[in-house]
């Protein structure tokens, strides 16, 4: 059973009505069971178009969606939301202010028996941490814990698949943080297949196995994050995925050389394109004090166990370089620097 995907998408794309383009144009992608995913864009590019055409609250205008290997949209035809074993998770929570805790959680149980869903209940509270909690009401909670609920509440009818849109972008930056690998956990003890649809690209790499990035509409790339970052297909991604500069290249004999220096590449590397650009990251630039190639200091980020800096070259050029944060250095100051490349990722100029 577990070899048809969880979810499939085949060609699908969505016209809103009275609008001459696509909201959403040809998106193709399948989820395996238990695989978390996320659709990556910013504001406006589709993302939750796609998730409430997942969901079924709306028609594709041509294309499929499949649950568990059997059709649940075409164009014309929609297997109701209630019908799809789909659970939702939204960035409001949606919790019912009336009821308690344990019986917003049983909600999505009413055709069970008492005894089944007070067990599961149970269950899910002791999983999510809120064993205690049960008899509160969501305004006695903090945004962490209702987030918690709401999640307990959608994986309460063992869903196929869950939907969460948004889900921490009302929480802070620490707690989003905690609760992102939190939720990833009780998703993968649950061997739960779910979609998370954010902008966060933070987000997307700690909660996801796999991400898409979607832009005006079109899948551009779905991959793990390690392949998004490294091997990134288009300008976009590049851009979009962490963080970076693009240098002009020339190429020579052995590689390719840019004005941080030379690169020796592998064939498969080698840039077909004669004016090309190369990507370069802040984790392939080295601070080196005894390096001849100097570099000033024109902002800094502290992060913790590092430092940002972004770094102007003599040729006015900026680039960007991580740096253990032990290494304070001033705004205005030279240091010395190299190029430390893994991956040679070029792009036509």
């Amino acid at each position: 059973m577990h070899n048809i995907p969880t979810l499939a998408l085949n060609r699908l794309s969505i016209q809103y009505p009275g609008q001459n383009f696509y909201a959403i144009q040809e998106v193709e992608f399948s989820l395996q069971h238990g695989e978390i995913a996320c659709l990556l864009g910013p504001s406006g590019c589709g993302k939750t178009t796609l998730m409430r055409a997942i969901a079924g609250f709306l028609q594709p205008s041509a294309g499929e969606v499949y649950l568990a290997g059997q059709l649940a949209s075409q164009a014309g035809w929609s297997l109701p939301p209630e019908k799809r074993n789909v659970g939702m998770v939204f960035q409001d929570y949606a919790l019912f202010p009336h009821l308690t805790v344990e019986k917003n959680i049983q909600f999505g149980l009413h055709k069970t028996k008492h005894d089944f869903k007070t067990k599961r209940c149970q269950e899910l509270l002791e999983m999510v941490g809120l064993a205690a909690l049960g008899q509160r009401y969501p305004h006695e909670l903090s945004g962490g814990q209702q987030q918690r609920v709401a999640l307990a509440r959608a994986l309460a009818p063992n869903p196929t698949l869950i939907l969460l849109d948004e889900p921490f972008s009302n929480l802070d930056v620490s707690l989003k943080e905690r609760l992102t690998h939190e939720v990833r956990e009780i998703l993968k003890t649950e061997k739960m297949s779910a979609i998370l649809v954010t902008h966060d690209q933070n987000e997307a790499f700690a909660m996801a196995d796999t991400i898409g990035v979607i832009h005006e509409g079109q899948l551009q790339q779905w991959g793990p994050s390690y392949t998004l970052y490294h091997q990134p297909q288009s300008r976009m991604i590049a851009n979009f995925i962490g963080q970076g500069v693009f240098l002009p290249g020339k190429l020579t004999n052995i590689g390719v050389t840019t004005e941080l220096g030379h690169i020796v590449c592998a064939p498969h590397e080698t840039p077909k394109d004669k004016e090309f650009v190369v990507l370069v990251r802040p984790d392939d630039v080295l601070h080196d004090d005894a390096s001849p190639m100097q570099a000033k200091v024109t902002r800094k980020t502290f992060r913790g166990a590092d430092f940002l800096y972004t770094l102007e070259l003599e040729s006015g050029t900026k680039i960007m370089t991580f740096v253990p944060s032990h290494h304070n250095h001033e705004i205005g100051e030279k240091i010395g620097i190299k190029l430390e490349m893994e991956h040679l990722i070029t792009f036509p100029k």
